[in-house]
């Protein structure tokens, strides 16, 4: 079975969630298939469900395996977001980190250079997994850093969240654009809006 992320846990309340017009339903966010629970105990993004992952630690990576839920559509989001673009994983050693995944069933497909540091993709089924190296970071374990979503229109959600989002700029993605949330917008880890693939 190929490796397909299906839930992330995340140490924020909902109520920051639904401030940003998210459908909050309980205490989770379904997002394109995956499913964002809140309210973990930690900070930030805290582990991930892979489904065909076993259960573990890689490299610091807390991991669930997942079991098959049946996915119904996602509720409208009144900020417009239709899915989880990609994951982000900071390493201060990229072969550690890249050889823990590969060893989980996550090997990178592709590797590029970001001018003095590396970063790593796999698409993991709705989602990209993104590794990205800290060159310079005292050593340690690899951590979630933070998601990426799809939003419908960029602009819209930029109207909508006023100064709590950053100005909109053309993404790495050739013909897309991208606008991170700031810190005083209340979530805990770091999460951007992009456009839609084109």
């Amino acid at each position: 079975m190929k490796a397909e992320l299906a839930e992330l846990a995340v140490a924020d309340p909902p109520e920051p969630w639904a401030a940003l017009g998210f459908a909050v339903a309980g205490a989770h966010v379904d997002l394109g298939g995956i499913r964002v629970r809140l309210g973990a105990a930690g900070e930030g993004i805290v582990s991930w469900g892979v489904r065909g992952v076993e259960a573990g630690d890689i490299d610091g990576l807390v991991t669930a395996a997942a079991e098959g839920r049946e996915v119904s559509a996602d509720p409208p989001h009144a900020n417009g977001a239709v899915a989880i673009d990609h994951v982000v994983v900071l390493t201060p050693d990229f072969d550690r980190t890249a050889a823990a995944l590969a060893g989980a069933g996550m090997e990178l497909r592709r590797v590029r250079d970001a001018g003095g540091s590396r970063q790593g993709f796999r698409r993991l089924g709705p989602a990209i997994l993104e590794l990205v190296e800290e060159p310079g970071a005292p050593q340690g374990p690899a951590r979630f850093w933070g998601l990426v979503v799809v939003v419908a229109d960029l602009e819209a959600l930029a109207e909508r969240l006023g100064d709590r989002l950053g100005s909109v700029r053309d993404a790495v993605q050739p013909g897309r654009r991208i606008a991170t949330l700031r810190a005083g917008a209340g979530l805990g880890a770091a999460v951007a809006f992009m456009d839609p693939e084109r």
